[in-house]
């Protein structure tokens, strides 16, 4: 059996999945397990975590895929944003030394790893998004990178650089304002 990999392909299968076909999920599992792997593991940096919380994220695209609407949304980006939002959802429930290493120390994250970033590819998106953020300054460019990227909160952000909330919830607006207009062209 081929492994979907398009888009549309993709929309089938969320259709047969939110009316009850197993093995329609089993085909989507086939189709984006690896990137949503690499979602899950750049956030938690925990192969065993990112297993489990890979795990729940099926569970959830099992139970909500009668909600999926493919005019708001791509299958990727959805499945993404789950896999995204149960990864921090796990990170924040370890605690505040969860987020102890400084900004300036991180690595940002490698062009080619399997990440959000690679999640763009799938839409063709990887070269733009990457102009775009090479056209914000570096400190607001790290900063978006580190909370969309790698799923780490304001709050942890502006605790690791020593700089009030507001002001990292201000670069972050700012720079998502940027992004935002620059992808728009």
């Amino acid at each position: 059996m081929a492994v979907a990999t398009t888009p549309e392909d993709l929309s089938r299968l969320m259709s047969r999945i939110g009316a009850g076909d197993r093995g329609a999920l089993r085909q989507l599992y086939d189709a984006t397990s690896a990137k949503l792997f690499g979602v899950c593991l750049r956030i938690l940096s925990d192969r065993e975590e990112s297993e489990d919380v890979l795990q729940e994220v099926y569970v959830t695209v099992w139970r909500r895929a009668d909600r999926f609407d493919a005019s708001r949304a791509s299958v990727m980006t959805w499945v993404s944003t789950i896999a995204r939002n149960r990864s921090i959802d796990r990170l924040r429930a370890r605690g505040p030394m969860a987020y102890a290493e400084p900004v300036e120390e991180m690595d940002l994250p490698d062009d080619k790893a399997v990440g959000a970033e690679a999640l763009l590819v799938a839409a063709g998106e990887e070269g733009r998004l990457h102009n775009c953020l090479s056209e914000l300054d570096d400190r607001t460019e790290n900063v978006i990178r580190t909370a969309f990227f790698e799923g780490v909160t304001y709050d942890a952000l502006a605790r690791r650089m020593d700089t009030p909330l507001g002001t990292v919830k201000s670069w972050v607006r700012r720079g998502l304002a940027k992004l935002k207009g620059c992808l728009e062209q």
